[in-house]
């Protein structure tokens, strides 16, 4: 048995040196974002100016590599033309698709940029096939990629009853909020993720050493609290450990990361396109190691999905960089469904 077709290994890119390094170790696409509110991780540091974006899209196009753009937050009446005109540099410097998430602005990319790709980002939220199929009538949209909420039967189910390539996320950082609309990161600092691309808006943290250790806090709220020997992690609210009934706990979510590894060859049976990599915000090294144990991985697949195993030295390269040095399936295994 073999796969249906090729999966595409999608990998980020938060910096020039990250997308070379998911180019140099084997990734098929890599994601970026415009220096600005126009993508949702719009931290200080990350991310491409038009310099750096001609360059990438020239590295990755020379090695026969695709350049997709993260344009998945929702503009306002007020900044509508920043969000347009990122979409015209999209088309200006060759990007091979565009992540769209808001309606407006695929059908603005749509009309004024006919030959451009548009892929429906997880922001939009679409979890199943009628969605899908709204957006590709009214939009052009020719990939989905799909909320970390759905089964593999969901999955399975959409893609019987889609021609839009479907992109599933493989692994990274998960979110307990509606794939990233994040209304505890706008309560506590008044600026929404899904309008200014940015959960836990990095003018908002601060890192405070204490006799009882380093304290995290986002605009003042304490989040955690590390002792020496802990790595003081980024400060969001659904990862922090609170006093409930006088236990302190992660009472929303354990730090953890989605890896997906042993679906591999059912995620190929369904008709999966692509395969997603969380993590613009992290560094070249993680990159690297993430898209170099993917790439072995999916090569493997490619070559004998029969005999296809999950090697430990992968599981073992993965948690080095997962969070909290965890894995799960999280939503794609339901033995209930």
């Amino acid at each position: 048995m073999t796969p249906k077709q090729r999966i595409e290994l999608v990998c980020p890119a938060g910096s020039l040196p990250a997308l070379k390094s998911a180019v140099d170790h084997g990734a098929d696409c890599v994601y970026v974002g415009f220096k600005d509110a126009t993508n949702a991780r719009n931290f200080t540091g990350l991310n491409f100016d038009p310099t750096a974006m001609r360059e990438g899209v020239r590295y990755a196009h020379a090695k026969q590599r695709k350049v997709l753009l993260a344009l998945n937050t929702y503009p306002q009446a007020a900044n509508w033309k920043d969000w347009t005109a990122a979409i015209d540099r999209a088309a200006d410097f060759g990007i091979d698709a565009v992540i769209l998430a808001d309606p407006g602005l695929m059908a603005y990319a749509h009309q004024t940029h006919p030959q451009l790709r548009l892929h429906l980002s997880v922001q939009g939220s679409a979890t199943s096939y009628e969605a899908i199929n709204f957006y590709r009538e009214r939009f052009g949209i020719q990939r989905a990629v799909l909320p970390r909420v759905l089964s593999l039967a969901q999955i399975e189910h959409a893609i019987a009853n889609t021609p839009v390539e479907i992109e599933v996320f493989g692994f990274g950082g998960l979110c307990v909020m509606v794939e990233g609309r994040c209304a505890l990161s706008a309560y506590a600092t008044g600026e929404s993720p899904n309008c200014n691309g940015a959960c836990s808006p990095g003018k908002h943290v601060r890192w405070e050493q204490t006799p009882a250790g380093m304290e995290t806090r986002l605009n003042g709220i304490l989040i955690d609290r590390f002792g020496d020997e802990e790595r003081a992690g980024y400060p969001t609210l659904c990862k922090g450990r609170f006093d409930v009934n006088g236990e302190t706990y992660y009472a929303i979510e354990e730090p953890t990361s989605l890896n997906t590894l042993e679906l591999l060859p059912e995620l190929a049976r369904a008709g999966v396109r692509a395969i997603k990599i969380e993590g613009r915000q992290r560094s070249p090294a993680y990159v690297a190691q993430v898209t170099k144990v993917w790439r072995a991985a999916l090569d493997r697949l490619m070559g004998d999905a029969a005999q296809f195993a999950v090697q430990p030295a992968w599981m073992a390269e993965l948690d080095k960089v997962s969070e909290g040095r965890s894995h799960t399936l999280g939503a794609y295994y339901r033995p209930w469904k």
